[in-house]
């Protein structure tokens, strides 16, 4: 039996649960007997070993079982019979005082919040949208181009200038010795042979790389370099030190011409350059209207936080920011970091984590009172949508519905994306077009 539920805070509970001690010891009774039918000890034949010792080996075990059945029953029929829904696991704790010949037990516990959707109607959201031109198209071709680079020296045969002795201007692949002190003395990271860099590609600080345009191969040039205070390497962060830099191998960058080979590099077996800027252009396009789906649904999310005001369960925020922790130490461990001894704090997730677990929430309330589910058919159409970058649809498709994990993750996608065009359906959007580069820089996520 159970007490009548106390109300501990906005969403906290508590009720009280109670059974008489002679349950619990006839339960236990019964499942030791059950216990000694397959029992083994030395000297005794398998079931023959007396319930003294059979007691005595497994009734603490058992007694635990039986009483964690019997409070979990308890709970849940005392939630059902409440309407209590319930967010999370109980805390049960044993009361310091029960009546005799009975066992009681204080169960604390979070409910869900009631879910209250603002008016939709009113709310100003603002999207984005934005076109794939030949600009684009070309920018990408140039992209294609500095990843397939191949270096020569510069000032052989073949590379185009005065004829005059080569110096290391930007665009140059370079390779120096360098070493630095500080207040005369070397430290940390300070040195380095033969270290290849790209002039202008911003990969050293832009000091080294202002001293480093001009030098001849053989030439050498020392100079001061004051590390920003934000500086990753916090020995140095912030003082000055003396760098000396010695230029030993001076290249120039060779990019591939834009023609049937190139073409060819790229998948195109026939080296056709217009079916080639169709094809950039396809998976341009693709890629903007993910990232156009993606910036629009984290408007979407974020008003829907606005128009609604709950209390969220911190029951819920606990878990899911453990979650985020431990999703967090898997990826790092996959990268290849030592996370070992890495404390992973919850604390550092509870923010994520709670607007994670609102957002959740309002879905749920959204999909169920407006019949939001996705159906069958948008997930498989999202799934052929997947399949169209690859070269074997069908096996993209089999891929998926193979494995129930993996399709709930489409419908997962396909429910947000419904609760997203139900809203802007609803609310004062204006689209605002972007520009492609601004896009493609973002890095919105949902």
């Amino acid at each position: 039996m159970a007490t009548a539920v106390e109300t501990l805070g906005k969403l906290e509970r508590r009720l009280t649960i109670s059974f008489p001690l002679t349950d619990v010891r006839t339960e236990v009774e019964k499942r030791l007997k059950q216990q000694a039918k397959t029992a083994k000890a030395p000297g005794f034949r398998p079931g023959k070993v007396p319930l003294k010792m059979v007691a005595q080996q497994y009734g603490y075990q058992i007694e635990s079982d039986v009483l964690n059945d019997k409070v979990g029953r308890a709970f849940n029929e005392a939630a059902n019979e409440n309407q209590l829904r319930v967010a999370g696991f109980p805390k049960i704790e044993p009361k310091e005082e029960s009546a005799e010949g009975v066992l009681s037990f204080d169960a604390t516990f979070e409910v869900y919040p009631e879910v209250v959707v603002g008016d939709l109607s009113g709310v100003e959201i603002d999207t984005v949208k934005a076109d794939v031109s030949d600009a684009e198209i070309e920018k990408t071709i140039e992209i294609l181009r500095k990843q397939r680079v191949h270096y020569h020296t510069k000032g052989e045969a073949g590379e185009h200038g005065d004829g005059g002795e080569p110096i290391a201007a930007n665009g140059d692949r370079v390779t120096v010795d360098f070493v630095g002190v500080i207040d005369g003395v070397e430290f940390p990271g300070g040195k380095a042979e033969d270290y290849a860099f790209v002039l202008g590609e911003g990969r050293m600080l832009p000091e080294f790389e202002a001293a480093t345009v001009g030098l001849k191969v053989g030439e050498a040039k020392t100079f001061p370099l004051a590390f920003p205070a934000d500086y990753h390497g916090a020995d140095v962060a912030g003082k000055t030190a003396d760098f000396t830099i010695t230029l030993k191998k001076l290249e120039w960058a060779h990019l591939p011409a834009v023609d049937a080979e190139f073409a060819k590099s790229l998948g195109m077996e026939d080296g056709d350059l217009e079916k080639m800027r169709a094809d950039i252009k396809i998976n341009l396009e693709r890629e903007v209207a993910g990232r156009v789906k993606a910036r629009n649904k984290e408007a979407v999310m974020d008003a829907l936080v606005k128009v609604t005001e709950m209390e969220v369960p911190k029951v819920m925020i606990a878990q899911d920011a453990e979650r985020l922790a431990e999703m967090t130490r898997q990826d790092m461990a996959q990268r290849g970091m030592d996370v070992k001894d890495m404390p992973f704090p919850q604390e550092l997730f509870a923010t994520k984590a709670e607007r994670r677990v609102r957002l959740g929430l309002i879905l749920s309330q959204l999909v169920g009172d407006n019949k939001l589910q996705a159906t069958p058919e948008q997930v498989k159409a999202q799934i052929e949508d997947f399949a169209q970058s690859y070269e074997d649809p069908r096996e993209v498709l089999k891929y998926y519905y193979s494995d129930r994990r993996r399709l709930s993750e489409v419908e997962a996608l396909v429910l947000e994306e419904n609760v997203v065009n139900y809203v802007l359906g609803i609310a004062k959007v204006t689209a605002k077009a972007v520009a492609f580069d601004e896009l493609m820089g973002s890095n919105a996520q949902a």
